[in-house]
């Protein structure tokens, strides 16, 4: 019995080596692993610090409270924001070696509000087609970070659409087919 415990023991333990090795858990974090994020939402000036995931599972009330608060604050509307999103902005921030807070200047836009939007302005960058009107699209700036370094990560991602946006100084992030702007 002891040779089989000790047997089971050192396959734990390989396993728990192998997985760190690869980069599918990290050290000191094999049991309880969070994924979190912190918001600014530089419209409605609150803030949200939130685990919207957890042992590989993502939270559903999490995920709630992150649609309301990434609603189109000009209509009121809110959507149900794509959880890959949520993972990109999240794998950007942490290749940055950060844990800054988001500071949101778009999330979610309603079809009329993107209508608005594209009436305003001329060749603004405003998609008649937006990933902001699925849930799909985010537009940030990451407290400490300059959006040039933002970009970059981002676009090496290979993950999704990437704007910047050097005069408004923030970067679209869309979890649509890659391509850059």
């Amino acid at each position: 019995m002891k040779n089989l415990r000790n047997t089971h023991y050192v396959a734990s333990i390989m396993l728990c080596l192998l997985l760190v090795s690869l980069g599918g858990v990290s050290q000191g974090n094999l049991v309880n692993d969070e994924r979190q994020l912190s918001f600014y939402h530089t419209h409605t000036n609150k803030r949200l610090d939130i685990v919207y995931a957890r042992d590989g599972a993502y939270i559903p009330e999490a995920l709630e409270e992150i649609n309301h608060f990434l609603f189109d604050f000009r209509t009121g509307d809110r959507a149900q924001m794509d959880p890959d999103l949520l993972d990109l902005i999240y794998d950007v921030r942490r290749a940055l070696n950060s844990d800054a807070t988001y500071q949101i200047v778009s999330a979610y836009r309603s079809p009329k509000t993107n209508e608005m939007l594209r009436g305003r302005s001329q060749n603004s960058g405003v998609a008649k087609n937006s990933q902001h009107v699925l849930g799909k699209a985010i537009d940030v700036r990451l407290e400490g970070v300059k959006t040039s370094t933002l970009r970059d990560t981002a676009l090496a991602m290979n993950r999704g659409g990437v704007g910047f946006y050097e005069a408004s100084d923030f970067v679209h992030m869309d979890t649509g087919h890659p391509r850059s702007w």
